[in-house]
């Protein structure tokens, strides 16, 4: 297969990791990441010039997170990507569930929400514009479980295991589209699990995490399914360019191995901050407590040790 429109792939080394963390850009990608910097730093800068906090913990979490975008499509590990099965699965995973996480971790919508200003009575800016699309009936639909696990699956089965895959992979654009596709996957599918940013869709804790690992068995079945694959399953990647000195099969088992291990890791981060978010709700509302009973005398503990009076009083 021809990569030619995507670099000298072709007459590539045997891969490293030294040689894949060599820099060479992928234009779009580049620039997407130095916007999405640009316009969080604006927003932290904008709170913190009018006096109010913004938590340090999310700007480390998003800036990690556009970085890792970063080092998957602008190093030669895109190059490598092109012609590598394993390497192009470790782009997927990263940009599908771990950059979305972290980028989510950061919570943009609330900074944004905090920082763009209002555009007065009766007119629309950016700020209303922002909370139009929140609140509409299309992030209804997208954000909500019944619409996100089975897009988080077919991302996969129905990418690699038809011809739709090779197709993407022939040009540049369609590679690009692919891959900004994993990334909003893993936003939309993420976003309503973390809970960070506010959203249409906001279930429970217990359920959050039942939406969670109901879409990771699929992917570990994935992984599962190309590492016990006979023959080479995805066009692409039948022929790689011997430079590169891989077997296309062992290649294919590497990169099965690579998505089942990723179903288990960004599940343990995501349930780790799913306990302490709920952790700290639950403080919160435990000092919103205390608060009401120092403000009303214990008002609710007075009518509770009535009742119980009342009780009493019967049982004689």
């Amino acid at each position: 297969m021809d990569h030619s429109g995507h670099g000298m792939t072709m007459d590539l080394p045997p891969f490293t990791l030294g040689r894949g963390l060599e820099w060479s850009a992928d234009p779009f990608f580049l620039v997407a990441c130095l916007v999405g910097l640009g316009l969080y730093g604006w927003g932290v800068v904008r709170l913190v010039r009018r006096g109010d906090k913004w938590p340090v913990g999310r700007t480390v979490a998003f800036v990690v997170g556009v970085l890792t975008v970063a080092l998957m499509m602008c190093t030669k590990l895109n190059d490598y990507g092109m012609v590598m099965f394993s390497v192009h699965m470790v782009q997927h995973m990263v940009i599908s569930m771990v950059s979305p996480i972290l980028v989510l971790l950061g919570a943009p919508i609330t900074l944004a929400l905090r920082a763009l200003p209002t555009a007065g009575r009766g007119r629309k800016g950016p700020r209303e514009l922002l909370l139009m699309f929140l609140h509409s009936r299309y992030m209804r639909i997208i954000t909500h479980p019944a619409f996100t696990i089975p897009l988080f699956i077919a991302s996969l089965y129905g990418l690699y295991f038809t011809p739709l895959f090779d197709t993407l992979m022939s040009s540049k654009p369609g590679h690009i589209g692919m891959m900004v596709h994993f990334f909003a996957v893993g936003l939309v599918f993420f976003w309503p699990i973390m809970g960070v940013d506010p959203g249409p869709h906001r279930p429970g804790y217990l359920m959050r995490m039942l939406e969670l690992f109901a879409g990771m068995p699929f992917h570990a079945f994935f992984g599962i399914a190309l590492m016990m694959a006979s023959e080479p399953m995805v066009g692409t990647f039948k022929n790689p360019p011997a430079s590169l000195g891989i077997e296309a099969l062992a290649d294919q088992n590497a990169a099965g191995g690579i998505a089942w291990a990723f179903s288990e890791i960004p599940s343990v981060l995501v349930l780790i901050a799913l306990l302490f978010q709920w952790y700290a709700s639950d403080q919160r509302q435990a000092r919103r407590k205390d608060r009401a009973a120092d403000r009303d005398g214990d008002k609710e503990l007075e009518a509770y040790n009535a009742y119980l009076a009342s009780l009493n009083a019967q049982g004689r």
